[in-house]
């Protein structure tokens, strides 16, 4: 994994010299017809301002730990686990493998991740938030420069917004529509407003694939005499404290395995 860091690392830094060196010959050609720019483009430039605020903050497992999060919660359901291979099998056929341009078609499964990032916000504060002018918010006043943060994990396991809120239950996402841009004060696992995730697009498309793919392809159990645990270890991104352990067994056949 070491290695692998350091060959991705390298891949960035190739983009971000060539980059710089491509502004300074002025030969850019990031900057659309319509004048948008990318999103190095954009970070590059307000590294060269003075007095520039940190703009991001980031991990680079927040992915890997919804996955272990969706799968524990999915194998401590033989019920939801077998209602998304259903519509996995239904989507797929049972002698396909996962492909990206199908996954929209998995609404079910699509719910279960929602439901799961509900019960187990992956930043249960989300970014903080600091306003330039003083300010009034829901009756209070919020002096200029306060660091404030807001408590997503309380308000997703709120009883005035959701029905037995410890429950994990998914169907309740398959009723309205749900997503993650943050316009519903109920459920907005990746913040809101201008500091929303930038990454939500691809992030959710590399969850939905990943997940759909172990479950698909292979049936899951937990080993013998292994408990379900749910506690988690506060931190910037939640984890859980103690990590899922579990066993795969083929599900697909060795055509299909092999071709993918």
């Amino acid at each position: 994994m070491k290695r692998q860091l350091e060959y991705i690392d390298q891949m960035f830094d190739n983009i971000i010299e060539n980059r710089i060196k491509a502004n300074s010959n002025k030969i850019d050609r990031v900057v659309e017809e319509d004048g948008s720019k990318d999103f190095l483009r954009i970070l590059l430039e307000l590294k060269d301002q003075k007095d520039t605020p940190d703009v991001i903050v980031a991990a680079n497992d927040t992915t890997s730990t919804m996955v272990e999060w969706v799968m524990a919660e999915i194998l401590n359901n033989p019920v939801v686990m077998r209602k998304v291979q259903d519509e996995l099998t239904e989507v797929f056929s049972i002698n396909n493998i996962v492909e990206e341009s199908y996954l929209h078609k998995l609404t079910y499964l699509d719910a279960v991740i929602k439901e799961t990032f509900r019960l187990h916000p992956l930043l249960p504060l989300l970014i903080q938030k600091s306003p330039d002018e003083s300010c009034k918010v829901g009756g209070y006043t919020i002096p200029k420069d306060t660091t404030v943060h807001i408590n997503v994990w309380a308000i997703h396991h709120d009883p005035d917004n959701w029905t037995n809120p410890l429950e994990f239950k998914p169907k309740k996402f398959l009723n309205g529509k749900w997503d993650y841009n943050g316009n519903n004060m109920k459920f907005f696992p990746f913040g809101t407003g201008r500091g929303i995730c930038p990454g939500i697009p691809l992030g959710d498309k590399m969850l939905t694939c990943m997940l759909a793919s172990f479950l698909h392809s292979f049936e899951w159990n937990f080993p013998k005499d292994e408990e379900f645990d749910v506690n988690d270890k506060f931190g910037f991104v939640t984890k859980k404290k103690k990590s899922l352990v579990a066993i795969p067994s083929q599900r697909l056949s060795d055509k299909t395995l092999y071709m993918g």
